[in-house]
């Protein structure tokens, strides 16, 4: 009787262990799965932010055309100044 009563420890040790195991197995397979979520997000966040620079490209040419428009118009001023029109 007393083999049984010490054996009986080892049981629930081997239960309460594989208890463990399996809640950390499960954790872990989780954590893997959101990490695995978060990457594909991440690849499709990278994707749009990409297509949106591509889409705005063309408003970084805004400030050069504004600037040869200033010298055009400031051109033509000194012209028709030069030529004795009116401001």
């Amino acid at each position: 009787m007393l083999v049984g009563v010490a054996l009986t420890g080892w049981y629930v040790g081997y239960v309460i262990t594989a208890v463990v195991i399996t809640i950390v197995v499960v954790l872990v397979a989780i954590i893997l799965s959101l990490a695995r979520r978060i990457g594909v997000q991440a690849d499709q966040i990278t994707s749009a932010l990409d297509e949106a620079r591509i889409n705005t490209l063309p408003l970084w040419d805004v400030d050069k055309i504004n600037g040869g428009v200033r010298s055009i118009m400031k051109s033509a001023q000194e012209a028709r100044a030069m030529l004795g029109g009116g401001q």
